[in-house]
């Protein structure tokens, strides 16, 4: 008996093509309904293949068929607008405002250097003024030294004096005569150099200062020489009173002969000086 139900795709199934979880019509399975459902479902995957070749397999077979094209394009980047530092001094009135900044900064630094250089100038010269003043008090302490005069012995009392004329001396006296007890110190009258010392004649034993406007003070008679040479400062002990050479009792005669030349008057001469023998 001849069968009247016609195929709802006789040109598939003719062509043998099935799909893979629907058998044809002559199979066990087979429904009618079912095919016309399932006629767009994808093969079914070989069991035992890894679910990452699946995946691969699925993404060239939209690929292929075109579906790819479904996924929506990404979206255009919105442009912002560039915060960085360039951009900004791209501005012309930030780019001015950096070269006035620029411009002050430099000024500051300059300003700055020629203060320091003005500072140390002006302790330099604080220093140079203070060191100059420094020489200056020394000097003047120096010529103040140098001037100051003092009696050749403290404990005494006037013999004789200059011009005087007596028989024991064949001219006029040439000095000062101070009378002390043998051995009594003598100093120096002024800060100077002790020029000679030693034995003279008639003055006995003798020291020769020379002070430093050229002045000499002759110290004779005396018992003995402590300073016999060198420099010596006002009032340094350089010898003792004695009764050496012509004399009749222990003193100190004493010369005062300017630029080593002839004598004049001791008493003057201190008395000029603000000493009174």
């Amino acid at each position: 008996m001849a069968s009247t139900h016609t195929p709802a795709h006789p040109a598939g199934l003719a062509a043998g093509t099935r799909l893979l979880d629907h058998p044809g019509p002559d199979g066990p399975e087979y429904a009618g309904p079912e095919v016309e459902t399932n006629r767009h479902r994808m093969p079914r995957q070989v069991r035992g293949t890894s679910p990452l070749l699946g995946v691969t397999a699925v993404a060239a077979t939209l690929g292929a068929t075109g579906f790819a094209s479904a996924t929506p394009a990404a979206a255009p980047a919105i442009e912002t607008p560039d915060e960085t530092p360039v951009a900004l001094s791209a501005d012309p009135g930030l780019a001015l405002a950096a070269r006035i900044q620029l411009q002050a900064d430099s000024q500051r630094t300059a300003a700055e250097e020629d203060a320091r250089v003005q500072a140390a100038k002006e302790a330099e010269a604080k220093a140079a003024a203070k060191e100059a003043e420094a020489k200056r008090a020394a000097e003047e302490a120096e010529r103040a030294k140098a001037a100051a005069l003092t009696l050749p012995v403290r404990d005494y009392h006037l013999t004789a004096h200059y011009g005087q004329s007596a028989r024991y001396w064949a001219h006029l006296h040439t000095g000062l005569d101070f009378a002390a007890d043998t051995g009594t110190p003598v100093y120096a009258v002024g800060q100077g150099t002790i020029t000679s010392a030693g034995w003279s004649g008639s003055y006995g034993y003798r020291i020769v200062e020379t002070l430093p406007d050229g002045t000499e003070i002759w110290y004779c008679h005396l018992s003995s020489i402590i300073k016999g040479s060198g420099k010596v400062a006002s009032g340094q002990q350089i010898g003792k009173v004695g009764a050496t050479g012509n004399v009749t009792g222990a003193h100190l005669h004493v010369e005062v002969r300017p630029g080593g030349g002839a004598p004049v008057d001791p008493e003057t001469w201190f008395q000029q000086r603000g000493l009174n023998p």
